[in-house]
């Protein structure tokens, strides 16, 4: 049972990085498309959704593999 519980809480935190990192990129992309068109976007606010998007694929990253598959 503790196993199940492991597997469950690391498709959780993945899908809560997944959702979050998805976020960063939509609020991203305006800002990304705004720059290319010379349009005047702010660059610390581009460069802050950029930071934070490097921390949230480096939470995912860190996640690592599922424990063990799971049961089914």
């Amino acid at each position: 049972m503790g196993v199940e519980r492991a597997v469950t809480r690391w498709y959780v935190q993945r899908q809560s990085i997944l959702n979050e990192i998805a976020q960063l990129e939509a609020k991203l992309a305006p800002a990304v498309a705004e720059s290319e068109n010379g349009g005047d976007a702010p660059e610390s606010e581009k460069t802050a959704l950029l930071e934070q998007l490097a921390v949230a694929q480096k939470k995912l990253h860190a996640l690592g593999h599922c424990p063990k598959p799971m049961m089914g």
